[in-house]
């Protein structure tokens, strides 16, 4: 599975953009996918995941509320619907999939980053 992401920018707080994933490969709907971020200087951390029916979904604490994830396999693409963005969530976003339910720094196929400001 090869991963692409997109969307990323600078945003005033308060605002929103949309994350989107594209997958390459035959096998992407049997893949839990997420995203996780990390801003300078700091480890990258998970933000959310989301199961291969889409059934199930996590989040971080930090973006419970003003992060939605979701997915379209016809289109093997999967999004990040962020909103009410504030300055703690500038980072390079990043996502990934695995096999397993669980999304971990683990996992096995990771995007390259897109890049989300977001100025006070």
């Amino acid at each position: 599975v090869q991963l692409q992401a997109s969307g990323g920018g600078l945003v005033q707080a308060g605002g929103s953009l949309r994350l989107s994933c594209a997958a390459s490969g035959r096998t992407f709907s049997r893949y839990t996918m997420g995203w996780f971020r990390q801003a300078p200087g700091k480890e990258r951390e998970f933000v959310a995941s989301i199961s291969w029916s889409g059934g199930t979904t996590r989040y971080a604490d930090a973006v419970k509320g003003r992060f939605t994830i979701s997915r379209d396999n016809a289109k093997n693409t999967m999004y990040l619907q962020m909103a009410s963005l504030k300055p703690e969530d500038t980072a390079v976003y990043y996502c990934a999939a695995d096999p397993l339910l669980l999304l971990r720094l683990t996992a096995d196929y990771w995007g390259q980053g897109t890049q989300v400001t977001v100025s006070s």
